[in-house]
């Protein structure tokens, strides 16, 4: 599903929520997850991290900007039942030179899980940036699509597998 300022996908892992979350909540293993193909990895930060308010910066990699990073701060965190961070350019300004005064911040990435009768976890991955505040800004959202959401669910579930 998606509407104006967010995208939302759904799948089923053969694993169950308690080893689905424990890559969820592992930076260090977010490259395994990542279906868009920008994570390059880990710079710093809690690994797993155990609480909202816990940051990590990511190492990333996209054509047309090149080598930079992110700051993710988690926002939401309930062990084995969701997780979701919001990340924003670090250090503040890095990308000036490509995108100017614009302000990208705003997006958060989460994840559901729910217990299935067979064990596994029902996944739900949504992707909001409807608290972009930036108007000229929100002329670079989506920055991922809906195929990229389902896929990092299936690598959710090859990760855990």
């Amino acid at each position: 599903m998606s509407d104006d300022k967010k995208i939302q996908v759904s799948g089923t892992v053969a694993a169950p929520p308690a080893a689905v979350f424990a890559l969820l909540s592992d930076p260090a293993r977010h490259t395994e997850l990542d279906g868009a193909g920008m994570l390059t990895g880990l710079d710093s930060g809690p690994s797993p991290v155990s609480k909202v308010g816990d940051a990590f910066v990511m190492n990333m990699n996209q054509d047309g900007i090149g080598d930079y990073q992110m700051r993710s701060e988690i926002t939401r965190f309930e062990a084995d039942r969701a997780i979701a961070w919001a990340p924003a350019v670090h250090p503040v300004g890095a990308l000036k030179h490509i995108i100017g005064d614009l302000n990208p911040t705003g997006h958060v990435y989460g994840w559901e899980l729910e217990p299935t009768s067979d064990g596994g976890t029902q996944v739900t991955h949504t992707y909001d940036w409807s608290g972009v505040q930036d108007q000229e800004a929100l002329a670079l959202y989506p920055r991922v699509s809906e195929e990229q959401m389902r896929r990092s669910i299936a690598n959710v579930a090859e990760a855990v597998s």
